[in-house]
């Protein structure tokens, strides 16, 4: 159905008398979109719209021919598919899928509608969400996929604190629902509040689009919350989209793994399932302090997910440090796949009118030598003296039942500016709108009450002074607002100026709508913005410090220190969009803690560039550790989500490196490397050090340290294995470290080899190693894994070959000391692969390079935890035997999905 016919005809008749048609066909292509999603197709909406305008008036759709013509054209072009450019990804590789929303889809055109329309959002933020959505999108699994197969993806969106991951999720959740997913699992916060208020946006944003269209599973209400349904379990919807939103806590999430097991085998086989986990990085992260032991909400969301055979998982948060951090790869004796984002880490963009930390704090140099690189933030921070923070803060958790706080001269100069602010919003025609200021002194909830009560208090006292423009009081306000009003820069924002005579106008409007709620995990009178505007002072604890929004934000008085970036950055409620008033927010907050907001803001965008400079070389999560630099006196995360973190700097200590990505149609590169592997050998040989105990082993001990940095500026390192070019490695091989001297050099070979078409110097041709490429590797050869751990024992004697990669390290250094090791891998140019087992899938296919390769492992001594001021995970390379094993189970489970 189009648009009812009284409204439509009333546009159209507003708009005969324009002077260009534009307008009207802008009316007509908001009907046909509007008709598409039910009609099917572009032909069968233009024809209800025509048979619409025919029953409004007889002879209108003729008399608008030209119009719809021009409506038909413009509609046309929606329907052209586009290229989803990975701009902020880095991805493990697949096939592409997406291609983007089209007009007769369901939920994404109606969700789209309601933010420009309804919502009223600036087109530039809903383009902004559209592209970016259509990336996480491409990267989720094919729920269409024409092999059929069972698949669990793993991905991580990065976004900033309270930028708008709500509106990116909820336009992810409505096209993947159009492209074929049809049950959405939400995980959403701790608590009752933010399940409640997560909700409440899915129902309001996405659900009452369509509502029809949707079996809701989860209720509306603040203290509801999944329960196993009744008929025994999920059920498959032609018609209809399932959605539930989960609080993360072990009870619901039993309801849910109870739900699913008591699923239909067809019916959990025909489902197709979206899990989205809100602030991933609180509660899904392991955080038991042994490696195998899980808490119990971690254990819960890894067991529901190994059971849903078609599942893509997604994490959202603005805090990504603890996620980052989790072990990629399966430990011994581990059996439920961790939450590391192995598929795809998305670093949302930074949206033009987000006030973020950059911005509000600005961000020291990265070089303490060129000052030139600092950025200032803007003039909105305002410093809490100590004094201050003695008489708002008990000194001890002890001293917390008998403290009484003191009104002091920064708290009340915050709480002045707030009236003010919340005057000149009304004075701007902003009367129906929330206004929020933020008062976190302390976690404690008594302390939270007592602060309450004071602000309350003083409100009332000072009530009639407050109102007075000529008393004390409105002289002070009358300063604040002075002072304040000249302290940014005069574009942030196209509103006019409010007066000191306009602030006092609409002073009394604010006083009167001024509540004072607690917000807490105890507390009975909290913060509701769900009926009409609020004007609030709210003293909050721990349960502002996650997810949830303070509605028209305008003032923070901020005390309350944490030692944690994820949990520091968390509290900054802040941090978001300040429509119609960007000049006002302020926030008071002692120096050190503005002190590591400003070094965060550096590690923030840190974060981001690194991934962005993953993304240009191509690689995959499963390739990368993302590096956090350390703050003094700060954890990164809680220590406990912190089990896969090592420290590191441009560190390679503890490390093994090795190349599987080579230029195998690069002729003279190849010529050249392995010139640079002869000349080494040749001089090794030179030197006498040649170890004559080896056997049939080619093996060189104490090889200088010039010969091995020659080699190295001499090789052509494929520009993906950012770790082993020149410009990282070297600098480490220069460091005036004494295990760095003296190298031993081994040569991998294969006794049933071919042998080299061309001489490795003074020992002539040697014995090759097979390795072929993957199928799916396009312009360099990428072989998955060079190195096996029995590689690591060639300069040893006695050390048998079985253990951990980190295990036959330790060994070796028992036995030879911390001697770093240099292995020349002769790899076959044919490659040819085994041949794959009846009825199973190839993976892979011959090496097929332009001349014999010369691969390189190196193994470097002492310990990960060396040197350096990051961290990162360590990310232990898969060995060549265990791709072997990975293939084969890939291969039975492909057969067992029927892909031939």
């Amino acid at each position: 159905m189009v648009e009812s016919g009284t409204v439509l005809l009333s546009k159209l008749a507003h708009l005969e008398g324009a002077a260009m048609p534009g307008p009207q066909v802008d009316t007509l292509v908001e009907q046909v979109l509007q008709a598409l999603p039910r009609a099917g197709s572009l032909t069968a909406a233009i024809e209800s719209l025509r048979l619409g305008l025919e029953s409004l008036v007889p002879g209108l759709s003729h008399t608008l021919e030209n119009e719809i013509n021009e409506a038909i054209e413009i509609v046309t072009r929606q329907f052209e598919r586009i290229e989803i450019l990975h701009l902020h990804s880095v991805i493990s590789k697949r096939p592409q899928w997406y291609l983007g929303p089209m007009p007769t889809d369901l939920h994404w055109p109606a969700v789209q509608s309601f933010l420009l329309n309804v919502k009223e959002w600036p087109q530039a933020d809903v383009a902004g969400i559209d592209n970016s959505s259509n990336e996480v999108i491409s990267l989720l699994e094919n729920p269409r996929s024409p092999t059929g197969s069972q698949f669990s993806c793993r991905g991580l969106v990065v976004g900033h604190v309270q930028s708008g991951k709500t509106a990116n999720m909820t336009a992810v959740i409505a096209k993947a629902l159009d492209v074929g997913y049809d049950t959405v699992i939400v995980l959403s916060g701790l608590t009752n509040k933010l399940r409640h208020q997560t909700q409440q946006r899915l129902f309001n944003d996405l659900v009452l689009r369509n509502q029809l269209n949707w079996q809701v599973l989860t209720p509306n209400d603040m203290n509801g919350d999944f329960r196993a349904p009744a008929q025994g379990g999920f059920l498959s919807h032609s018609d209809k989209a399932q959605l539930a939103v989960i609080k993360k806590n072990v009870s619901p999430l039993h309801h849910l793994s109870l739900a699913i097991h008591r699923t239909l085998p067809a019916v959990l086989q025909s489902l197709k399932i979206l899990v989205i986990d809100d602030e991933c990085d609180q509660a899904s992260v392991n955080s038991a302090r042994g490696e195998l032991n899980m808490t119990a909400i971690n254990q819960r969301i890894r067991g529901i997910l190994s059971i849903l055979p078609y599942v893509s998982y997604v994490g959202y948060t603005a805090t990504p440090f603890a996620n980052v951090l989790i072990n990629p790869y399966r430990r011994e004796g581990q059996v439920l796949d961790d939450l590391y984002p192995k598929d795809f880490i998305t670093a949302l963009p930074v949206p033009d009118r987000y006030f973020g930390t950059e911005r509000l704090f600005g961000r020291p140099p990265s070089d303490p030598d060129n000052l030139r690189q600092e950025e200032e933030g803007l003039d909105m921070i305002r410093i809490v003296r100590p004094q201050e923070e003695a008489w708002l803060q008990p000194p001890n958790r002890r001293d917390r039942e008998t403290f009484q706080p003191r009104m002091t001269p920064s708290l009340r100069r915050a709480i002045l500016y707030f009236l003010a602010t919340c005057a000149a919003r009304i004075a701007r025609e902003d009367s129906n709108q929330h206004m929020t200021m933020l008062v976190h002194t302390s976690a404690y909830v008594t302390v939270h009450n007592r602060v309450s009560t004071l602000i309350e208090a003083w409100v009332a006292e000072k009530h009639g002074e407050i109102l007075d423009c000529n008393s004390a009081l409105g002289h002070k306000i009358a300063e604040i607002w002075s002072c304040e009003s000249a302290r940014l820069p005069l574009g942030i924002t196209q509103l006019p100026h409010v007066s000191i005579e306009d602030i006092f106008i609409h002073l009394p409007a604010v006083i009167e709508r001024l509540e004072f709620p607690i917000e807490n995990g105890s507390s009975e009178d909290r913060i509701d913005y769900s009926a009409q505007p609020r004007t609030y002072i709210v003293v909050g604890g721990s349960i502002l410090a996650r997810g949830l929004t303070l509605e028209g934000l305008m003032v923070s008085y901020f005390l309350r220190t944490a030692n944690q970036y994820d949990t520091l950055l968390q509290m900054g409620r802040w941090f978001g969009y300040r429509p119609r008033y960007e000049d006002l927010p302020r926030i008071w907050m002692p120096n050190q803690l503005r002190i590591q907001f400003r070094a965060l803001a550096a590690i923030e965008q840190e974060i981001r560039d690194e991934i962005q400079q993953y993304r240009l070389m191509d690689l995959t999560p499963l390739e990368i550790a993302v590096r956090i630099r350390a703050i003094p006196g700060m954890a990164i995360t809680a220590a406990n989500k912190m089990t896969g973190a090592r420290r590191c700097a441009v560190s390679y200590w503890g490390t093994h490196r090795q190349t599987f990505r080579f230029s195998h149609q690069d002729v003279g590169l190849l010529e050249r490397n392995w010139s640079a592997g002869a000349m080494l050998v040749d001089q090794a040989e030179q030197l006498g050090l040649r170890d004559q105990l080896a056997g049939e082993r080619k093996l060189w001990r104490s090889v200088p340290r010039r010969l091995i940095r020659i080699f190295i500026e001499n090789y052509s390192i494929e520009r993906t294995h950012a770790g082993l070019l020149p410009e990282m490695l070297l600098p480490f091989l220069n460091i005036d470290d004494s295990r760095l001297d003296l190298w031993n050099l081994g040569i991998i070979e294969s006794g049933r080899g071919n042998l080299s078409e061309k001489a490795l110097g003074v020992l002539g041709p040697v014995r090759t190693v097979r390795r072929s490429k993957l199928i799916d590797a396009s312009g360099v050869a990428d072989i998955k894994a060079l190195m096996t751990k029995s590689d690591l024992l060639i300069d040893c004697l006695t050390v048998d070959a079985d253990g951990s990669w980190d295990e036959l390290k330790s060994l070796r250094e028992v036995e030879i000391g911390q001697v770093p090791l240099l292995l020349l891998y002769p790899i076959d140019k044919v490659s040819e692969p085994d041949p794959p087992r009846i009825g199973r899938p190839r993976v892979r296919q011959a090496l097929n390079a332009a001349h014999d390769v010369l691969g390189i492992g190196i193994v470097f001594p002492g310990s990960v935890t060396e040197g350096g001021n990051s961290v990162s995970v360590q990310l232990i390379p898969i060995s060549a035997e265990e791709i072997a094993a990975i293939e084969e189970e890939e291969a039975v489970q492909a057969e067992a999905a029927g892909v031939q």
